[in-house]
């Protein structure tokens, strides 16, 4: 037993005594050739290589690049490392590094020593994006892996600095995507970034949300591919589900396939999304409704009607809240009426979220429920009220007696002491 357990202490610190530094030292070796280089000639790709996210791992040089990096180290002659004979393949053109990163994260048995919850179908679903179906057409200007990852020095996704972290995402789409004259051929727009920017997800995620959508959350990440008229409401309702659901229930579901009009975008537009607000419903200033209703017909005459449902259920909610404080700062317990305005707040938001239904009769009661809801609080607060003015009344008969009796007992006092015989 002692005999098994020195054998195995030996293969421990032989692993750690030569097999982790034997990736380093072939790293190495190519680092100390390639930083003599000029950058145009190869210099560049050590620059930033000690925080790739690979050589962390313990891959080497050669683990992507094959050849023999230990051989010609003692000769100083670099060039003996670039052996065809071991592998060595050197840089991939554009239309090789799909297939080239695939190797490895394509390898289901390599990427388990690596990282085994890493999907190993990204060169699948590139393939199936328009980025890859452009590339198979032997169109060499698009993304490839590389474009998004990086080269050498390619960081993990939950690194902050890496290019594909969540903050990040537009800006390196927009590489691309921004620039007018590289996407000239395309024939598409170019402002997307730009107004992504400005609309709620992209200030959101802005602001460190990383809820919030970016471009991947709606195009796809190796599958990327442009939303058509059909999909962009199953892009939405990943995360509207409730919206996407009530919308397809709706009268305008019909009426939007009728006319060609797409779901959600009609309304909400495409990457430059604005935060919503009430007055889009109705038929006011701001309103979207009018931009198809014209008064007098009956989805104009719906529009109005749910406006005022939601305008009276906020009104009912305001004034709950305010009777609410008055109370709580007159020293009076009102956890109960608190309690209760919660359920009138959430009709509020269902409602909000009903909109989608179209319906007058669904939005009816829902805003009436909470309409309901609010009224009670009202009662419960004008109670407490009505209680804390008594104690203010009652406050006010009772402090002058205790007043008058306090003045008599001091006038009784001073008597006594005035009666008081001289000691």
């Amino acid at each position: 037993m002692r005999h098994c357990r020195h054998q195995i202490a030996l293969g421990v610190a032989f692993a750690l005594v030569v097999l982790v530094p034997l990736a380093q030292i072939h790293a190495s070796s190519c680092i100390d050739c390639h930083k003599t280089l000029a950058a145009d000639e190869g210099g560049d790709v050590v620059k930033h290589i000690a925080d790739d996210i690979h050589i962390q791992r313990g891959l080497s040089c050669e683990s992507c690049h094959g050849g023999n990096p230990l051989a010609g180290f003692a000769e100083q002659d670099m060039s003996l490392a670039h052996d065809a004979a071991k592998g060595f393949v050197g840089a991939p053109t554009t239309a090789e590094v799909p297939d080239f990163c695939a190797r490895c994260h394509g390898d289901v048995e390599m990427m388990k020593q690596y990282n085994p919850k890493l999907r190993v179908d990204q060169l699948l679903e590139y393939k199936s994006s328009q980025h890859g179906k452009k590339l198979a057409q032997g169109d060499t200007k698009v993304a490839t892996c590389v474009s998004c990852h990086g080269v050498h020095g390619i960081l993990a996704v939950s690194d902050t600095r890496a290019p594909v972290y969540k903050t990040n995402v537009a800006a390196t789409c927009g590489h691309c995507h921004s620039d007018a004259k590289y996407m000239a051929s395309y024939g598409i727009p170019t402002n997307q970034e730009t107004l992504y920017r400005a609309s709620v997800h992209g200030m959101k995620v802005a602001s460190g949300d990383l809820s919030a959508p970016t471009c991947n959350n709606c195009h796809g990440n190796h599958g990327a591919t442009p939303p058509g008229l059909t999909s962009i409401a199953n892009a939405c309702g990943e995360c509207h589900a409730n919206n996407r659901d009530f919308f397809n229930q709706s009268p305008h579901k019909a009426a939007f396939a009728e006319t060609g009009s797409a779901d959600c975008i009609t309304c909400h537009n495409h990457h430059d999304i604005a935060k919503t607000n009430d007055a889009m419903l109705g038929v006011g200033e701001g309103s979207f409704c009018v931009t198809c209703h014209s008064e007098g017909d009956a989805g104009y005459k719906a529009a109005a009607l749910m406006s005022s449902r939601l305008d009276s259920l906020k009104s009912a909610l305001t004034l709950a809240q305010t009777i609410l404080d008055r109370a709580s700062q007159g020293g009076i317990d009102v956890k109960l009426g608190k309690f209760d305005l919660h359920a009138a707040d959430d009709a509020l938001i269902k409602a909000r979220t009903a909109v989608h239904y179209f319906d007058t009769t669904k939005f009816n009661d829902i805003t009436l429920t909470g309409v309901s809801d609010a009224g009670r609080v009202i009662e419960l607060g004008n109670a407490a009220l009505y209680d804390l003015r008594l104690r203010r009344i009652g406050l006010g008969f009772t402090l002058p007696l205790v007043l008058l009796v306090a003045l008599a007992i001091y006038l009784h006092i001073r008597r006594i002491e005035r009666e008081r015989p001289n000691a």
